[in-house]
């Protein structure tokens, strides 16, 4: 359950919690018509709190409206602001964060037409995505019925909520028969993602193997533990691979802003590796939580500082 908070930015100000309200005609409650992003706040080991790579989120939220041609009324920057401002009105050293933009009321045609586009930004208390046991043991998987968006199907280089209709279905998919998450094939049958997060094989030569761009959305955390593996002395490749491929690979992990690193231990009713959270997972998880709590200075341009 999503934690309720005092208040939630929206337009341009803060509103109570409850009173972040729209109408039932809103044209993205009917058609999709919204970008979103999910960021993550981390109270660090200093005690201060930041922000996850707030500037690159806060940019692909704009971009993503671009590309979808439905513009987000404020700049980057100004959703940043926004974002600390949330945070500090709910004193919260440490939160999951939804800024969401969205066409509302008016024409009902699919056309949005002079909707008014609104923002508005939630933060709340998560804990670990895929359950309190996922980062430390593994989860399972199976690989969903349901494909990937094709390329000029979506737009897939937009975090847009219309897309995830497809990532619910795989999901539910997958918890009705009994796993934990789903794995979607691109439209090609190669490995591409989670129903929300990418995913990393590591090959039998100690290679990170992941889907190209091509095939998912460009995740920051991807980003972030792409190059602290290499960083590492980890080789990295973003190459296709197929099913059977990760069935014999000596580990797999999910990397996301939800779910962060969380290791893979069976997909498909096989065990992957030793059927448990592998040792090069583990070895980037630990240096994630390093990085994202600023225990590990090297990397510290990816935080944004805040006081509560």
């Amino acid at each position: 359950m999503v934690q309720e908070n005092a208040k939630i930015w929206f337009n341009g100000k803060l509103v109570p919690w409850g009173e972040a309200n729209v109408h039932v005609l809103t044209h993205a409650l009917h058609y999709g018509t919204a970008v979103f992003e999910g960021i993550r706040a981390y109270k660090c080991v200093d005690g201060r709190s930041a922000v996850f790579r707030l500037k690159e989120h806060a940019e692909r939220l704009v971009e993503s409206g671009k590309i979808l041609g439905l513009p987000v009324p404020y700049s980057s920057e100004e959703i940043a602001d926004a974002i600390i401002e949330t945070l500090q009105a709910n004193k919260l050293d440490a939160a999951y964060i939804r800024p969401l933009v969205f066409v509302g009321e008016g024409g009902m045609g699919v056309h949005p037409g002079k909707n008014p586009m609104h923002t508005c930004i939630a933060a709340w208390e998560w804990g670990a995505y895929l359950g309190e046991d996922a980062l430390a043991k593994g989860i399972r998987i199976k690989t969903s019925t349901f494909t990937r968006h094709h390329v000029n199907i979506m737009m897939t280089k937009a975090k847009a909520s219309g897309n995830y209709v497809n990532s619910v279905l795989a999901k539910m998919e997958a918890v009705a028969d009994g796993y934990d998450e789903a794995m979607m094939l691109d439209p090609d049958g190669y490995v591409s993602e989670g129903s929300g997060e990418n995913l990393f094989i590591v090959t039998k030569s100690g290679a990170l193997k992941t889907a190209p761009l091509t095939s998912v959305l460009a995740g920051i955390t991807r980003d972030s533990v792409m190059t602290m593996a290499r960083d590492m002395g980890y080789e990295v490749l973003e190459q296709r691979f197929t099913r059977d491929e990760l069935y014999t690979a000596p580990e797999a992990f999910f990397t996301g802003t939800a779910a962060e690193l969380t290791p893979i231990r069976e997909c498909d009713n096989r065990v992957i590796g030793k059927g448990k959270a592998g040792e090069v997972a583990l070895n980037l998880q630990k240096e994630f939580f390093n990085v994202v709590t600023g225990a590990n200075p090297k990397y510290s341009d990816w935080l944004h500082y805040y006081e509560v």
